[in-house]
């Protein structure tokens, strides 16, 4: 779906939810949060009555332990938190992170029994080795390392038994809550419900393993005209080893961007990795029309050679060619020409505000919120702050952000991670091949003036 259109959405994989099985999961989902209250409590208690104060640490340990106890699709939200340290503060940050690829992984019976159903035989039999320990388990699925007849060392991604059936009451529960958030003006600039909306999509799409094969190979594809083909990698994928529930391709041994003792170990340049991860980035969704939606660190790798390998392409963002033409529009005059006049009407035409008022307002107080990202280090800026900044501007307009383009924010969130870790002074406005490919942007922009003109 594109971010222009607007049609009921249909699920294949996520199953109806009844109504007595949406209220037996709020119920469950309940008793786990109000457990995890109580446990916080009382072991605050006893850490005080120990000379213990609670800090930030045991509240960020709890609240992640309560995300595990409550299911994949809570631990599919922790994710986020993981990888957006700029939003959600460091401590939090890091204490999720083993919920990228640390789940308690499956029972193994019953993944030998989906290889069975999907592929005809027990993994014994269809490889040479397969290792029963998972290498990475998240949410949704876990990897297992094995060998082919042939000789090829490959990985496996399976998916969690049943995992369809434990999503679908979350989601519907989520969609509840989504609705009742867009009663606030928060809720609806943020438009809670198209967020959930493209959460619960993006969770369909992953539950079928052959849309993933096919849009990874798209996304390859899409950036193989541009500069910047041969900067990304995606595995091989083994088609006749691919089903709905399991997905083999290629080893690739590299490192996770996130890494960065390991990376500055091999002599990787951070700058550089950043700014591949940018371009790529901008020219997917610029010009392909097709993003990566879930870059947290668990999904980025830098191989021997500094090539980004890029994993799991369950979640992806798409945009129209009419959304691309005005997005390059709205950079081209935040960025390139400082046109907040501009920049207000290509958001106005993008559906995002609904309010403007005056153009003169408008445009004062987007220069207000954009011009720290052209002036301030990465390292120093606090991205917590532009965002409140970002909020107060879209509460006073009654703006509400297209769904895509709430993806793509998180995807930058991640790059914003990657960056302060590797290349901390990195100027990405300055950096000369950015602005060269600004002005490319530019010279695309003034083209599309000019054919409507014509």
């Amino acid at each position: 779906m594109t971010m222009n259109e607007d049609v009921e959405t249909v699920r294949g994989q996520l199953p109806a939810v009844s109504a007595i099985a949406e209220a037996g999961r709020f119920t469950s989902t309940a008793g786990h949060a109000a457990f995890g209250v109580g446990r916080f409590v009382a072991g605050s208690i006893t850490g005080l009555l120990r000379g213990h104060t609670p800090d930030t640490r045991d509240i960020a340990h709890q609240v992640r332990r309560t995300f595990e106890h409550l299911g994949p699709t809570y631990v599919k939200l922790g994710q986020l938190i993981a990888s957006s340290p700029g939003v959600f503060g460091p401590t939090m940050a890091g204490e999720f992170a083993t919920l990228l690829d640390q789940v308690r992984p499956a029972d193994y019976a019953q993944l030998r029994q989906i290889f069975i159903d999907d592929l005809g035989g027990s993994p014994d039999e269809i490889f040479a080795t397969f290792d029963e320990t998972p290498i990475a388990s998240a949410s949704i699925a876990q990897v297992h390392t094995a060998t082919l007849h042939s000789g090829e060392e490959v990985v496996v991604k399976i998916q969690r038994p049943d995992i369809a059936e434990r999503l679908a009451p979350d989601v519907a529960i989520l969609e509840r809550l989504a609705g009742l958030a867009e009663v606030s003006e928060y809720g609806r600039m943020l438009s809670a419900r198209h967020v959930v909306e493209d959460f619960a999509d993006g969770l369909d799409a992953e539950l079928d393993f052959r849309n993933e094969a096919a849009t990874m190979r798209q996304w390859f594809e899409c950036l193989q005209p541009g500069p910047f083909g041969d900067r990304v990698r995606v595995p091989h994928v083994y088609d006749e080893l691919t089903t709905r529930r399991v997905m083999t391709m290629e080893r690739i041994y590299a490192t996770r961007i996130d890494d960065v003792a390991a990376v500055r170990a091999a002599g990787h340049d951070g700058e550089a990795l950043c700014r591949n991860l940018l371009l790529s980035l901008l020219d997917s969704a610029f010009h392909g029309g097709l993003f990566h939606g879930d870059l947290h660190a668990g999904n980025v790798l830098v191989d021997d050679d500094g090539v980004l390998v890029l994993l799991d392409f369950g979640i992806v963002g798409r945009f129209d060619a009419r959304t691309r033409r005005i997005l390059r529009q709205l950079v081209v005059d935040l960025i390139v020409k400082q046109d907040y006049d501009s920049a207000g009407r290509a958001i106005f035409l993008l559906g995002a505000v609904h309010k403007p008022g005056s153009t003169e307002k408008g445009a004062e107080d987007i220069r207000k919120v954009t011009t720290p990202l052209s002036t301030t280090e990465l390292g120093s800026m606090s991205y917590t702050d532009l965002g409140r900044q970002m909020a107060a501007v879209a509460k006073a307009h009654d703006a509400r952000l297209p769904r895509e383009l709430v993806l793509v924010g998180k995807q930058l969130l991640y790059v914003e991670k990657y960056t302060k870790l590797l290349a901390p002074r990195w100027k990405a406005i300055s950096d000369r091949e950015i602005y060269g490919y600004m002005a490319g942007i530019l010279k695309e922009a003034e083209r599309d003036r000019r054919a409507r003109n014509a």
